[in-house]
C-alpha cells in the first residue's frame, strides 16, 4: 500500500473554506449586472396548449424578454435535450422522444418548463410570471401503474418505451418448474427526490461568438457538447465550468433546459444572465429516481441452493427520457442483478413506463441499489418462508472465495471477493449473538424489535479513462487540473495527497483543479463511483512522466547516465551524490534552463477493468406498535473497498450514503394526486431525516484488493445508500413479522407500520 497512498485520514483540506462561509457557489460568482431568469411552468400534468400569450409581461417593469417555444425556434434554437436509449429485446432501441426546451404543444408534467422570463431583479421577473396568460385543454393524466388511460406521446401509444430482457427465458422457466422450493414476492421500490443542499442554478455569458456557462453540475464535458449541438457552434467556443458544488448524488449530471435557456437569452440580451432554483422549483423539476415495482421469482433446491432468478420489473420514466433514464433499471440494474450469489439461471425482463409526472434518472448507485434491494428483501422473504435463517441462507448461496474471477449471467467478471469474511466481521460488529437478548428486553417494554441484513455488490460505472495534468507554478506551488468533480465528496484532499503520496510534493503546495473545460481538455465527470479510481489511475500516469522526463533532463544536467537516476517517491537519487533533488527542486532547475516542456505535463489512462466493492449491513431497529414509530437503534456497515487512500473520507461517504438509503426506507416519498400534481412540495410535506433519526454507525473494512486497477481500490461514493435500504426494510420486517406481518414496503413510516401491523391483528383475529 505504501506505493499507492499511505492510507491515511488526512483532513479536509477544503473544509476550512466551507464552513468559514468561504465556498464559492453559482450564486456567488454570478457576473455583476447580470439579468435574473424565473421559469414560468406548467400547472397542469397534462394538457393541451390552446394559447400562450406573453405580451403583458413582456411589458412588465425590468423585463428585458420572455421567451417561449416559438421564439426559441425563431432564433434557430430548434433541437431539443438528448438521452441514452436502452436496448428492446428485440435488438432495437427504446423510444427516442422529443425532450422540447419549453414546452411545445402539450404540458406533460407539473414543473414542466413553458417559458422564461429574464428581467432586472428576481422579484420582477416572477411579477412577470404572473401576466401570462396560459390557456389549455385538460387531458387525463397518466400515473405510473394505473390503468392507461392517455398517452403522453402520441408516438407511443401506451406509453411503453422500453421492452428490456437479458438471460434465458427458457432455462429460468425450467428451473422454476423443477424447484423443490419457490419464492414468489411483488417489491416496490418507492420515489423519492434528491434534496441536494444547494439547488441547481447557473449563469450564460457570451464574449462574441463564444459561450460560456457556469452551473453547478458533475462534469463538464457532456454540457459542452450538447451545448455546441443545440447552438450550432464548434466545442472549442463553449467553456463550461463547475465551482463548488453542494451535492449532486446524479441529480446534476445532466444538462437541463434552463441551462439552455439562460444561454439563449444570454446571447439574444448581450448581457449575461442568472437563474437559481427555489427548493419548490426543485421538487417540482429536478429528475425524481427509483419509482419502480417488481415481480420476483427465487427457485431454490432441497438443499435451498438458488437454482432460479426470476425479475419482471416496471418501472417510471416520467414525461420524458432524461440523460440515463432508460438504462437504470435495465442495463445498470442487470449489471448486479444476481448480486454476490452464485446464480447461474436468471432473467430480468424490464419494462420502461412514460408518466406525467417529471423525469427520473441516476440517484446515488443508479441501478445498482435498485438491484440489490430487491435481492436482498426477496432473500429476506425466501428466508421466512423456508424457515431458516437468513444469516445462513445467504452464507451457502454465496460466490466462494475460489470461484473468482467469476463470470455473472450478466457478463459482469468480479475479480475478488470474500464474502462470508466480511460477514463473519458484521456478525461480530453487530453483536448479533447479542441479539436474542436485546429483542426480549424491548418486548418486556411492550416494543418490537427487528435486526436487518443486506449484503450489496457493486459496479463500478462511467468512462474507464481520466486525464490529469500537473503544472509547475513560478511561485513554487503546484497544480493539478482534473476531470472529475467533487459535488463535497472531499476531491480536494484525496487527489493532492495522492499526488503527495507518490511525488513527495508537499501536500500545502498542491492546488487541485477541476471544472473548467477550457483548462483540462478531457474528463468523465463524477457519476457511478468511478471518481477516485480513475483519477488516482489517471495520477500514476502522469506521475511516471514526470519521472521519466525529470529523470533525462537530470542526467544531461549531472552528467551521469539515466540508469544513475532514480526516484523513491520522495526525491531523485543520483548514483555517486549526495544530491537529493524533490520535484519542486527540479522543477526549477528546469525553468532557469528555459525547459517550459518540462513544467507542464498530462496524460490520459484507462482502468483495465471495473472493481466491485461490496460488503454487509445491519440494520436494528425497534418499533413501537401504538404509534407504528420506527427508532433506529444501531447501524453497522462492513465494506470491502480493497485499498484506502483516506479512511476517513471512505467513511464519511458511507456515512451519508447510509442516511439517504434509510431516509428512503423509513420516511421519504413522493406523492402525487390522481391528477398528477405533486403533495410533496416543500419540506412541509416530504419528510428528509434529520440527525435524531440515525444512531452513530459502526464502520470498518475488510480489504480484498481489486485486481482491476493497480491501486487496488474499489470506489466507495454509491455504497453506502446500495447496502442501506434493504437492511433498513428488513429490519422493520423481522420486527413485524413477529406480529404476522408477512409483506409490505418502503416507507416504513409511522401511520403505514401502525397500520400494518392493525390489519395482521384483525386478520389473527378473524383466522381464530
Amino acid at each position: 500500500m505504501e506505493k499507492f497512498g499511505k492510507s491515511q485520514s488526512v483532513s479536509r483540506v477544503e473544509d476550512v473554506r466551507f464552513v468559514t462561509g468561504q465556498g464559492r457557489y453559482v450564486d456567488d460568482i454570478a457576473p455583476e449586472g447580470a439579468l435574473h431568469a424565473h421559469v414560468f411552468r406548467s400547472p397542469v400534468a397534462h394538457g393541451r396548449i390552446t394559447s400562450l400569450d406573453v405580451t403583458e409581461a413582456r411589458q412588465a417593469p425590468g423585463v428585458h424578454l420572455v421567451l417561449c417555444s416559438e421564439d426559441l425556434h425563431a432564433g434557430g434554437l430548434t433541437g431539443g435535450l438528448s438521452a441514452s436509449l436502452a436496448p428492446n429485446r428485440d435488438g432495437s432501441k427504446g423510444a427516442e422522444v422529443r425532450h422540447p426546451l419549453l414546452a411545445e404543444g402539450k404540458l406533460r408534467f407539473v414543473g414542466e418548463a413553458v417559458a422564461i422570463i429574464i428581467a432586472e431583479t428576481p422579484a420582477q421577473a416572477k411579477d412577470a410570471a404572473e401576466l401570462i396568460l396560459l390557456d389549455y385543454e385538460d387531458l387525463p393524466a397518466q400515473n405510473f401503474l394505473a390503468a392507461h388511460v392517455a398517452d403522453v406521446h402520441d408516438e407511443v401509444p401506451g406509453n411503453r418505451a422500453v421492452d428490456y430482457a437479458l438471460g434465458d427465458a427458457e432455462a429460468v422457466e425450467a428451473a422454476l418448474s423443477g424447484a423443490a422450493h419457490v419464492v414468489r414476492a411483488t417489491v416496490a421500490d418507492n420515489r423519492v427526490m434528491v434534496v441536494a443542499m444547494e439547488p441547481r442554478g447557473c449563469f450564460a455569458e457570451w464574449e462574441g461568438k463564444r459561450l460560456h456557462l457556469c452551473f453547478g453540475g458533475q462534469g463538464v464535458w457532456g454540457a459542452k457538447s450538447e451545448l455546441a449541438a443545440l447552438f450550432g457552434l464548434d466545442n472549442a467556443q463553449v467553456r463550461v465550468t463547475h465551482p463548488d458544488v453542494g451535492g449532486g448524488f446524479g441529480m446534476k449530471a445532466k444538462t437541463y433546459p434552463e441551462y439552455v435557456l439562460c444561454a439563449f437569452a444570454a446571447r439574444e440580451l448581450g448581457r449575461p444572465v442568472r437563474w437559481i432554483a427555489d427548493r419548490t422549483e426543485s421538487m417540482l423539476a429536478d429528475n425524481g429516481a427509483r419509482d419502480l415495482v417488481h415481480e420476483v421469482a427465487l427457485g431454490f433446491d432441497a438443499d435451498h441452493r438458488i437454482t432460479a432468478y426470476h425479475v419482471k420489473t416496471k418501472y417510471n420514466l416520467g414525461a420524458y427520457n432524461s440523460n440515463f433514464g432508460q438504462l437504470i433499471q435495465s442495463h445498470l440494474f442487470a449489471r448486479v442483478l444476481t448480486g454476490v450469489y452464485d446464480i447461474k439461471t436468471a432473467l430480468l425482463e424490464a419494462e420502461g413506463f412514460y408518466s406525467n409526472s417529471a423525469q427520473t434518472d441516476a440517484y446515488r448507485g443508479a441501478g445498482r441499489p435498485e438491484a440489490n434491494y430487491l435481492l436482498e428483501r426477496a432473500m429476506d422473504y425466501a428466508a421466512r418462508e423456508l424457515g431458516v435463517d437468513g444469516w445462513e441462507l445467504r452464507r451457502k448461496n454465496f460466490i466462494a472465495p475460489d470461484q473468482f474471477p467469476y463470470d455473472t449471467v450478466s457478463g459482469e467478471s468480479y475479480d475478488v471477493g470474500d464474502f462470508s469474511r466480511l460477514l463473519d466481521a458484521a456478525a461480530q460488529a453487530c453483536d448479533l449473538a447479542g441479539f436474542a437478548g436485546r429483542r426480549m428486553e424491548s418486548e418486556s417494554r411492550g416494543k418490537l424489535r427487528g435486526l436487518g441484513l443486506c449484503y450489496y455488490i457493486e459496479s463500478i460505472l462511467g468512462d474507464p479513462s481520466e486525464t490529469a495534468k500537473v503544472e509547475f507554478n513560478a511561485d513554487g506551488t503546484v497544480n493539478i487540473y482534473v476531470g472529475t468533480q467533487s459535488n463535497g465528496q472531499g476531491h480536494e484532499t484525496v487527489y493532492a495527497t495522492f499526488l503527495s503520496d507518490q511525488t513527495g510534493i508537499p501536500m500545502d503546495l498542491i492546488r487541485v483543479v477541476q471544472g473548467d473545460s477550457d483548462r483540462i481538455a478531457t474528463g468523465g465527470g463524477t457519476g457511478g463511483s468511478r471518481s477516485v479510481t480513475t483519477q488516482s489511475n489517471a495520477t500514476l500516469a502522469v506521475t511516471a512522466t514526470m519521472v521519466e522526463k525529470f529523470t533525462e533532463f537530470l542526467a544531461q544536467k549531472m552528467e551521469v547516465a539515466p540508469e544513475d537516476v532514480s526516484f523513491d517517491d520522495e526525491a531523485f537519487r543520483i548514483k555517486g551524490s549526495n544530491a537529493a533533488p524533490t520535484m519542486i527542486d527540479v522543477a526549477e532547475m528546469a525553468r532557469e534552463a528555459n525547459r517550459p516542456e518540462l513544467l507542464v505535463h498530462e496524460e490520459q489512462a484507462k482502468l483495465p477493468g471495473r472493481s466491485y466493492p461490496n460488503g454487509a449491513h445491519v440494520a436494528e431497529v425497534e418499533v413501537d406498535p401504538e404509534t407504528g414509530q420506527v427508532t433506529l437503534e444501531s447501524y453497522t456497515v462492513v465494506d470491502d473497498f480493497g485499498n484506502l487512500i483516506n479512511p476517513m473520507l471512505a467513511e464519511g461517504q458511507v456515512h451519508g450514503g447510509v442516511v439517504q438509503g434509510i431516509g428512503q426506507a423509513l420516511m421519504e416519498n413522493v406523492s402525487f394526486d390522481e391528477d398528477g400534481q405533486l403533495l410533496t412540495a416543500t419540506f412541509m410535506d416530504y419528510a428528509m431525516p434529520r440527525a435524531g433519526d440515525v444512531p452513530m454507525i459502526s464502520f470498518s473494512t475488510e480489504a480484498v484488493p481489486s485486481t482491476r486497477n493497480p491501486m487496488g481500490m474499489k470506489g466507495c461514493g454509491e455504497a453506502g445508500t446500495v447496502g442501506s435500504m434493504a437492511a433498513a426494510s428488513n429490519a422493520v420486517m423481522d420486527a413485524l413479522a413477529t406480529r404476522g406481518v408477512a409483506r409490505a414496503d418502503m416507507p416504513f413510516t409511522p401511520q403505514r407500520v401502525w397500520t400494518l401491523l392493525r390489519e395482521a391483528a384483525e386478520g389473527s383475529e378473524a383466522a381464530a
